[in-house]
């Protein structure tokens, strides 16, 4: 092989592996659009007071025992998601604790479990679609027998809720997967979440994710001293209202925008820093992991488009040898 046809090959290789490289990142994805028939949760930290009907309701429905702690055995006493706990309510408080919904000397409550990410990073780090955003709903579903226990959607989630079952031999992620289940489905079957059905003042109403989202923006906009019929249950058909003077809300709907939105959203008189929600962008974790894989892929591909390049002209110009020496 003559060293000018050696240099050729090389270039050649060179602009093969800068095409892919422009190719991987004009494959950086957009976020994900809410599903066509997206439902979700509303919870209003200002109507909740903390009474956990909905951590019972929720380790009802996923048959799961009650947390005990500090030898109390007579409620349960959980104080943040895992692997038996898939809902969970808990506290701010600051100074003398004295004031509802205020954030100096004052406390609110905060509920966590999953969001149910438009967007979910869990499904798209999930190796094996063990993780899956539903086409329909947009709930965001977890099939235990297609897991093989990488944990990768424990370290994809911005809201740390996929929980594994640490304590149990043959343990497997848990997350709430809004009562729609294999075996439940209860959504399926035209009925709310366990969360939003016990809830006893309205804090966590169930609905399609528009109707919510505009709910809470009516009630962030609403003047604060005013009186407002909160509904309760299924925002699309309330079981009743609950009558409560407005408080001073953050003009803040959590989850509309956040890492690409998600369908279970909150909104609050405190703000959601303190609250314990993380600091997102509006572009959602999995498009900017994708795009990187995608480009990190092309590159790693690039050592086998050189290396088919060099071949090829090695195997042209040794031919072309043998022709000239017969």
């Amino acid at each position: 092989m003559k060293r000018r046809d050696f240099l050729k090959s090389g270039l050649g290789a060179a602009a093969l592996c800068g095409t892919a490289g422009v190719v991987s990142e004009a494959e950086a994805r957009p976020n994900l659009e809410p599903a066509e028939e997206a439902v979700g949760m509303l919870y209003d930290s200002t109507l909740c007071v903390g009474c956990k009907a909905c951590v019972y309701k929720c380790k009802e429905v996923n048959g799961m025992e009650p947390t005990y702690r500090d030898g109390a055995d007579y409620y349960d006493s959980a104080s943040d998601l895992s692997g038996d706990t898939l809902n969970v309510i808990k506290i701010y408080k600051d100074g003398n604790g004295k004031y509802k919904d205020a954030e100096k000397n004052g406390f609110a409550f905060e509920k966590r479990s999953c969001m149910h990410c438009v967007d979910p990073g869990c499904v798209s780090a999930c190796p094996v679609t063990a993780l899956e955003r539903q086409n329909r709903t947009g709930i965001v579903t977890y099939n235990p027998d297609a897991c093989i226990g990488c944990r990768t959607c424990m370290t994809a989630c911005p809201y740390n809720v996929p929980q594994f079952e640490y304590d149990e031999t043959f343990g497997q992620i848990n997350k709430c997967q809004m009562c729609n289940q294999k075996g439940v489905e209860r959504i399926d079957n035209g009925q709310m979440t366990g969360c939003a059905e016990v809830c006893p003042t309205g804090a966590t109403l169930f609905g399609t994710r528009d109707a919510l989202l505009a709910e809470a923006k009516k009630r962030t906009a609403l003047k604060p001293g005013e009186t407002y019929n909160y509904p309760m249950g299924d925002l699309s058909k309330p079981d009743s209202y609950h009558e409560k003077a407005v408080p001073d809300y953050k003009d803040h709907v959590w989850g509309e925008k956040e890492a690409g939105g998600t369908n279970v959203m909150h909104i609050s008189a405190v703000s959601f820093d303190k609250l314990g929600m993380p600091p997102l962008e509006e572009r959602s974790y999995a498009s900017v992991s994708e795009g990187v894989q995608h480009t990190l892929y092309s590159y790693l591909a690039l050592p086998a488009v050189a290396l088919a390049g060099l071949s090829f002209v090695v195997k042209r110009n040794a031919d072309s040898d043998e022709g000239g020496e017969q």
